[in-house]
């Protein structure tokens, strides 16, 4: 732990008779600074269990020019060495053990990566043992409470010039040709890799990058143990969702999942379906979405090229969860349609052809120019316009009226190009129907026209004319029939009276 010398108290003694003013003993200002100053300093990076009497480490002979007979004793001998920490919140404490320990650290990863014949089995449990040591610690909460990773800095590990070279012999040890999964198995057992996933949650993103690596060559090496990987990121993403809404490594896992999903037997188990329906489509509703969304759209995409029957859940699931407020997230979102409307096949196109170009058409009609011209984009790739052409009688009619009035309305010029433009793909695919919308949209506008004059004309005659009642009336009853429908309203006014204005019948009665 890190030990931080106070400020020394003032010089003041019972024979001394100097006095400090007061106005000099109060200043609150730079104690506050100080304790700040602290604060910052020890949750900097995580807190190793550091010890104050530390055995002085001594330098060991090279491995390279140890004999055969006596290189893995030595290698051993190393590993026990690496096994001691050091305190790197204080840059000029223990210079000498630093510098040593990373010679042997180099040494080692060396080693292991150019040496054959180097990984016995007696060594498993030693180099087990300082990997855990070295990278298995508690994390300490984020300094900023309202950390962005979009817009913050990082914390970056201030151990990492020693934890760098132990990841990377991590690495080198599991990728080693003479590595033994039957022999490692007994060590990288399910609690050391919950504690590796635990890690994932580490703000340093060099951390992060080097821990996917790992744990996607523990997730192949180790059979064993891949159901239980699946198992606890399962866990991890669902406590992300519902419960913290919180956890820097979610990129990191989604990219893995990408490679496991990849390499999924097929017909789909039942398992991987509702990791499917009830962890990646629910993802979609993070406010970090931004930060993970390539990762996950990629493991949707896979989901659907592995087993095309789940389209149709994954297309419900997104527009169940499409963003109302956040036109930043619904570009996002168009854009993981296009992706998995670039893959999806003809007949599973059929099956959410209608709500989605439903909702195709509410983005469309968005204020936000974005949105709209990410949806008007679908129309510029052409496996997709292939699939509205082949549906153009469906489709057509969902969104006709819709780019028809925001061709008209629209504030943004470039909005209104795009619109006529896919107005003209639509005109040269089903020019009929084309003219039919066309002329069906113009009787219903005309008539939408009609109702709206007809309202204020009638509403305009009514108050003229009953101006002009008898003071003694009781009873007003107005009936109206329209082509919509028939309106009917009665209060109470003026005397016996009745005339015709239009479509309205007005009768006063006492």
């Amino acid at each position: 732990m890190e030990t931080t010398k106070l400020p020394p108290s003032s010089p003041s003694s019972p024979t001394t008779s100097f006095s400090v003013p007061s106005a000099e003993k109060v200043d609150g200002f730079p104690r506050r600074s100080m304790r700040r100053a602290r604060q910052r300093r020890s949750h900097s990076s995580s807190q190793f269990r550091y010890q104050s009497s530390q055995v002085e480490l001594t330098p060991l002979p090279l491995l390279k020019d140890a004999p055969v007979a006596e290189l893995h004793d030595l290698f051993c001998k190393k590993l026990q060495q690496c096994c001691v920490l050091f305190d790197f919140l204080d840059c000029v404490a223990d210079l000498k053990g630093k510098e040593i320990k990373r010679a042997a650290l180099n040494e080692l990863v060396e080693s292991v990566a150019t040496s054959r014949g180097v990984l016995i089995e007696p060594l498993y449990p030693e180099a087990i043992k300082m990997i855990s040591v070295n990278i298995f610690r508690t994390l300490p909460p984020s300094e900023n409470p309202e950390f962005d990773p979009e817009e913050d800095e990082p914390t970056l590990e201030a151990s990492w010039p020693h934890l760098q070279l132990v990841y990377e012999f991590f690495l080198r040890f599991l990728e080693s040709p003479d590595f033994q999964p039957s022999m490692a198995k007994r060590y990288v057992d399910q609690k050391f890799v919950l504690q590796l996933l635990e890690l994932f949650d580490s703000e340093d993103p060099r951390e992060r990058e080097y821990l996917k690596t790992i744990l996607h060559r523990v997730y192949g090496k180790l059979l064993g143990l891949r159901a239980y990987i699946r198992k606890q990121i399962n866990n991890i993403f669902l406590r992300f969702i519902y419960e913290t809404e919180h956890f820097n490594g979610v990129a990191e896992l989604l990219e893995i999942l990408g490679s496991i999903i990849n390499g999924f037997a097929l017909p789909l188990k039942a398992e991987h379906k509702q990791f499917l329906v009830r962890v990646l489509i629910p993802l979609h509703t993070a406010k970090s979405l931004s930060i993970f969304h390539a990762q996950l759209a990629y493991c949707v995409v896979q989901f659907m090229e592995k087993d095309a029957t789940v389209t149709e859940y994954i297309i419900r699931g997104l527009l169940k969860y499409w963003p109302k407020t956040c036109t930043q997230k619904e570009v996002m979102f168009l854009g993981e349609i296009e992706e998995i409307l670039d893959v999806i096949e003809p007949s599973q196109f059929i099956r959410v052809q209608e709500p989605l170009f439903k909702q195709i058409a509410a983005c469309i009609s968005s204020p936000h120019f974005q949105v709209a011209e990410r949806a008007l984009y679908f129309w510029n790739n052409e496996y997709i316009l292939s699939l509205i052409e082949e549906n153009c009688q469906v489709i057509l009619p969902l969104v006709f009226a819709t780019l028809y009035r925001v061709s008209k309305e629209h504030w943004n010029q470039t909005i209104v190009s795009l619109i006529y433009n896919v107005l003209k793909t639509f005109m040269e695919m089903n020019s009929k129907l084309f003219d039919d919308l066309t002329a069906s949209y113009k009787v219903e506008k005309q008539k939408g026209r009609n109702r709206s004059r007809l309202k204020s004309c009638s509403r305009r005659y009514l108050f003229h004319y009953l101006s002009l009642s008898i003071s003694h009336c009781k009873y007003v009853s107005l009936r109206s029939s329209f082509q919509h429908g028939s309106h009917h309203d009665s209060f109470h006014l003026l005397p016996r009276f009745k005339l015709k204005i239009t479509d309205w019948e007005i009768e006063l009665k006492e």
